[in-house]
C-alpha cells in the first residue's frame, strides 16, 4: 500500500496534535461550576476547523515540493473529505454523549473534564484501529468489499431512522458493569473511585467514562471503514480522522442545545454511507475521482443543513 506518510511526517503530526490537546486543556476550559457559553464553543469550533485547513494547506505545499502538484491536490482532496466524513459522522457521536451525560446528571464542569479524557482514548484507540484496518487492507484486499457492504447497510438503517430514544439502562455494558462493579449510589465530586470503610468503590463518573468511550468504539465501525473508502493512505485516514476528533468537546457544547433541530441528519449521513458504500463495492468496475466524493459529501450535508433549518422554522423550535 502506497503512503506519503514517513517517519518524520508522522512525528511532526503527533507533535502538533499534544500541542493542540496542551492547547485544549489549557485553554478551553471554564470556572468550576460555570457552563460553556455557546460564542466560546463557537469560536473553539472555528480554531479547530481553521487548524485542520492549515495542516491540509501545509500538507499540499510540502507534497507539492516533493512529489508533484498532481499527488498534492489528490492527497489534500482526499484530506479534506475524509476530515469533512468523520466531522459529520461524530455528530452522532454528539447526541449519544448528551444522551449519557443526562442520564447520569452529570454537570458541565464534569462533562468538560470526561470529555478531555474521551478525546484523548479516542485518538489512541482510532490510531489502533487505523492502523489495523490499514494492514487488513493492505494483506487482504477484498476486506473492502466487506466494509462497503456494512457501510450500505449502516446506511439503509440510518435512512430508515431510530424508533424511539435508545434507554442507557438497557446498554450491555452498563449492565455488566454494575453486575461485576461496585458502584456509588451518587456522584463523589470529580473522582472516578473513592474508599469507603477501606474497600474501593467506582462511582457513576467512571461509568460514564467508560460509556463515553465504548460509544466511540462503536462509532469507530463507521467510520474507520468509510474513510477508508475515501483514501487507502493510513496517512491520510489517520490525520483526517485525528484532526475532526481534536475538535470534538468544542463541537459538543457547541451543538449540545441543537440536537432537536437537526432533524435530517441521520438521512443526508445515510445517503453519504451508501455512496462511499457503493464506491467501495465497485472498485473493480470503475475508478471514481475523488472531486466526485468531496464534492457529494459538501452537497449532502449542505442540502442536510437547509432542510433542517426549515424544518426547525416551521416547527417554531427554539434557536441558538
Amino acid at each position: 500500500m502506497e503512503s506519503i506518510g514517513n517517519l518524520w511526517l508522522y512525528l511532526a503530526f503527533f507533535g502538533i496534535v499534544t500541542v493542540m490537546l496542551v492547547i485544549d486543556f489549557l485553554g478551553f476550559k471554564q470556572k468550576q461550576g460555570q457552563d460553556v457559553k455557546l460564542k466560546t464553543a463557537a469560536y473553539w469550533s472555528v480554531a479547530w476547523v481553521t487548524v485542520a485547513s492549515l495542516f491540509g494547506g501545509a500538507l499540499w505545499l510540502y507534497l507539492k515540493q516533493t512529489a508533484g502538484v498532481d499527488i498534492a491536490n489528490t492527497k489534500v482532496m482526499e484530506y479534506f473529505a475524509g476530515y469533512l466524513l468523520e466531522k459529520s459522522l461524530a455528530i452522532d457521536n454528539v447526541f449519544v454523549w448528551l444522551m449519557i451525560f443526562a442520564a447520569f446528571s452529570i454537570p458541565p464542569a464534569l462533562q468538560r473534564q470526561l470529555l478531555l479524557y474521551g478525546v484523548l482514548g479516542a485518538i489512541i484507540l482510532r490510531t489502533i484501529f487505523i492502523f489495523i484496518g490499514a494492514w487488513f487492507v493492505q494483506e487482504f484486499s477484498w476486506i473492502l468489499y466487506i466494509f462497503g457492504a456494512f457501510l450500505v447497510y449502516t446506511g439503509f438503517k440510518f435512512l430508515k431512522g431510530q424508533d424511539d430514544d435508545p434507554n442507557i439502562e438497557d446498554m450491555a455494558i452498563l449492565k455488566w458493569l454494575r453486575k461485576h462493579m461496585r458502584i456509588t449510589p451518587q456522584l463523589e465530586g470529580n473522582k472516578f473511585f473513592v474508599r469507603q470503610n477501606g474497600v474501593l468503590w467506582a462511582t457513576p463518573l467512571f461509568l460514564v467514562l467508560i460509556l463515553v468511550e465504548a460509544s466511540d468504539v462503536i462509532f469507530a465501525v463507521d467510520s474507520i471503514p468509510a474513510i477508508f473508502a475515501v483514501t487507502s493512505d493510513p496517512f491520510i485516514v489517520l490525520t483526517a480522522n485525528l484532526m475532526a476528533i481534536l475538535g470534538l468537546r468544542a463541537m459538543f457544547f457547541l451543538l449540545s442545545g441543537a440536537a432537536s433541530k437537526m432533524h435530517y441528519l441521520p438521512y443526508g449521513l445515510g445517503l453519504i454511507l451508501i455512496f462511499i458504500g457503493f464506491k467501495m463495492l465497485m472498485l473493480e468496475v470503475f475508478h471514481m475521482p475523488i472531486w466526485i466524493s468531496l464534492g457529494f459529501i459538501i452537497i449532502t450535508l449542505t442540502i442536510t443543513a437547509i432542510f433542517s433549518i426549515r424544518h426547525s422554522k416551521k416547527y417554531n423550535q427554539t434557536t441558538l
